[in-house]
């Protein structure tokens, strides 16, 4: 646990840095709790989240950086491979492909590339899945946008 600890102080003095360096993550651990953590990320241009900002939770385990975080979407988003009640998110380095060598802030800029580019083949949320399987991208693009503007962007009033 010592170890874990160590290495999310020194991933928390990173992120402070390189705030300016990459303004499409914004992320900031929680006061009490060096295991808990929460990002915003810009959702990616030229896809239908842009425009967008998306909140994560993140639920650090002891073991890491041995074991991966716990990574779920606050915003609901419809993508192939988020899980549109829970917000889990299907990415193999949060399961079998992670490694050590991979940051919170790493984790952050591999699901903005998963939004930008879906994998339809292993999905959570079946409908968004289906759309682009069964090549309605148009249907797939219109419903992502809309839940986009419903859930990701600041509300005008």
């Amino acid at each position: 646990m010592q170890a874990s600890r160590a290495r999310l102080f020194k991933e928390y003095k990173e992120v402070q840095r390189e705030k300016a360096v990459d303004p499409d993550i914004q992320l900031a651990c929680d006061d009490s709790n060096i295991f808990k953590w929460t990002a915003l990320i810009k959702g990616p241009s030229e896809t239908p989240f842009e425009g967008g900002v998306f909140q994560l939770a993140f639920a650090v385990p002891e073991q890491y950086p041995l074991q991966p975080p716990q990574v779920r979407f606050l915003t609901k988003i419809f993508h192939p491979n988020v899980h549109f009640k829970t917000g889990e998110i299907c990415l193999d380095i949060l399961k079998n492909a992670w490694s050590p060598a991979w940051t919170l802030q790493s984790v952050c800029r591999a699901i903005i590339a998963l939004m930008a580019h879906p994998e339809p083949d292993s999905p959570l949320n079946c409908d968004s899945g289906n759309l682009l399987r069964s090549g309605d991208i148009r249907g797939y693009q219109s419903m992502a946008r809309m839940y986009t503007r419903l859930a990701a962007m600041p509300k005008k009033g």
